[in-house]
């Protein structure tokens, strides 16, 4: 049974991106050697990446064409996505589909062999996962910065989920990389 599993970097105030849709510039803070370390690791780890459509539209535009390392953008382009969404009727980024209803898609996914599924970025399409039971794991990377405002990465929440830490490593530039389990998945 495959694993589900969240990254993403916030801020300590739990911010996932600034006020406008796409600011980032928090990343800045946390991104070095480690985090390009640790971002090359998906590719090996998983053979999945989940996107809702906000997500997906702003990965898809910047990948192709991004100046990156060259293993993690080469991960990005190649790897087998799914984009979340009941308005889109085409992708053109290499190597996806859609899917319209995610909850029934990932259960699927989820009984199959295979390696780990991330969902990156896309805090509404986390929220639902995790409601529906299916999210096994967070990573996150707190970003030691106090954005004030923006979009949080934890969205309203109808009952408790406890999580168990499995790891936690410190960047140089102050950065922590937390790793938790939901309790009562295995």
């Amino acid at each position: 049974m495959r694993k589900l599993v969240v990254w993403n970097l916030m801020t300590l105030d739990g911010y996932f991106e600034g006020e406008t849709p796409w600011d980032l510039s928090f990343h800045a803070h946390a991104w070095g050697p480690e985090l390009e370390k640790f971002s090359e690791r998906f590719g090996t780890e998983g053979d999945l990446l989940v996107f809702g459509r906000k997500t997906y539209e702003g990965m898809a535009a910047y990948w192709p064409t991004a100046d990156e390392n060259v293993s993690v953008k080469g991960m990005m382009n190649s790897i087998a996505k799914l984009a979340v969404s009941k308005t889109l009727n085409e992708v053109a980024w290499n190597n996806t589909r859609i899917v319209s209803d995610p909850v029934a898609e990932l259960a699927r996914l989820k009984r199959e062999d295979g390696k780990t599924i991330f969902i990156f970025g896309s805090a509404e399409l986390v929220a639902s996962m995790l409601e529906a039971g299916l999210v096994d794991e967070y990573r996150l990377c707190i970003t030691p910065v106090l954005l004030g405002k923006g979009n949080p990465l934890f969205k309203r929440a109808d009952a408790l989920r406890q999580l168990t830490l499995v790891s936690s490593d410190r960047t140089e530039k102050g950065a922590v990389i937390l790793t938790y389990a939901i309790v009562g998945k295995t």
